[in-house]
C-alpha cells in the first residue's frame, strides 16, 4: 500500500483544515519546497499536493509551488485544486505533475473529464471524490451536490478511470481514524479501484486496517507534520 503524504496549501504555507473548514485552519511555519525535500528525504515517494486556494477560487493558484517541488525533489507529485480547463491540466502537467486531480469539474462536467482522459490517458487522472455521508461534496467542500458516492464513481470507472481519493469531511483533520467501512463498502461495489484512502489517518494501527481492506494507497497529512507516526513502523507497514 502506498503511504502518500499530502500537503495543503493557502497563501503558500502549509495548512491543514478540520473537516474541510476553512474557519478551522492551522498553518504550518514550514515552506512547501522544505516540506516536500524533508519528506523525500525521510524515503517517501510519493507526494499530493493541494491548492486550496485554487480549490476555493475555481483556478489554480499555487502552480509555482507545483513546479518548484517537481523540479528540486524526485516525488511523483499528484496535484489538485482548480483545474478546470484543458489549459489548465496543460500547464500542471508540464509543471511535473504525474497526475492531477479531477473533483468539482468530474462531478459537474464529467464529459470534459472523459475527453481529457482520451487525450492525456486515463491513468493521469485521480478522481476526488470528497464525500459526507456518502453524498459528493464540491467547492472545496463547501456545496453538497446530494448525488450518491456509487453513482458518481459508476460513471468513469466504465471508461476506465480507476484511480481515486475518497475523502470523509467528517473525519478529515481530526487525527481521529479514517472510514474503513466506507472504503470496504467502495471496494465491494468496485473490486478494481485503485482506491486511496484519505481524512483522519492518523496511527500505525488505522494504516493495517486500511492495508488489510486492500486500499491502493493512504493519504497522511497532520500526522506527518505533527510528528504523530513513527517512520521507520510505517514504511515496514506498508510494504
Amino acid at each position: 500500500m502506498k503511504i502518500i503524504p499530502a500537503i495543503d496549501i493557502i497563501n503558500g504555507k502549509c495548512v491543514r483544515l478540520e473537516q474541510g473548514d476553512f474557519s478551522k485552519q492551522k498553518s504550518y511555519e514550514t515552506d512547501p519546497l522544505e516540506y516536500a525535500k524533508q519528506l523525500e528525504g525521510q524515503g517517501f515517494q510519493y507526494l499530493h499536493l493541494v491548492d486550496l486556494d485554487g480549490a476555493r477560487k475555481g483556478e489554480i493558484m499555487n502552480l509555482d509551488i507545483l513546479e518548484k517541488i517537481c523540479n528540486n525533489t524526485t516525488l511523483k507529485v499528484d496535484f489538485g485544486g482548480g483545474i478546470k480547463t484543458r489549459e489548465t491540466v496543460k500547464s500542471v502537467l508540464n509543471a511535473g505533475a504525474q497526475q492531477f486531480t479531477a473533483g468539482s469539474i468530474a462531478v459537474l462536467h464529467a464529459e470534459t473529464v472523459l475527453e481529457w482522459a482520451e487525450e492525456f490517458g486515463p491513468e493521469r487522472i485521480i478522481l476526488g471524490a470528497d464525500v459526507k455521508d456518502e453524498t459528493i461534496h464540491i467547492n472545496g467542500w463547501k456545496t453538497d451536490t446530494g448525488i450518491s458516492l456509487y453513482y458518481f464513481l459508476e460513471k468513469f470507472v466504465v471508461h476506465g478511470l480507476q484511480s481515486v481519493i475518497c475523502t470523509d469531511i467528517s473525519k478529515d483533520g481530526l487525527l481521529q481514524g479514517s472510514s474503513v467501512e466506507l472504503y470496504r463498502d467502495i471496494l465491494e461495489e468496485f473490486p478494481d479501484l485503485k482506491l486511496i484512502a484519505s481524512g483522519g489517518v492518523h496511527s500505525l494501527e488505522n494504516i493495517r486496517e486500511l492495508k488489510a481492506e486492500g486500499l491502493y494507497g493512504a493519504i497522511v497529512g497532520k500526522a506527518l507534520l505533527e510528528n504523530k507516526i513513527n517512520l521507520k513502523e510505517l514504511f515496514a507497514d506498508a510494504d
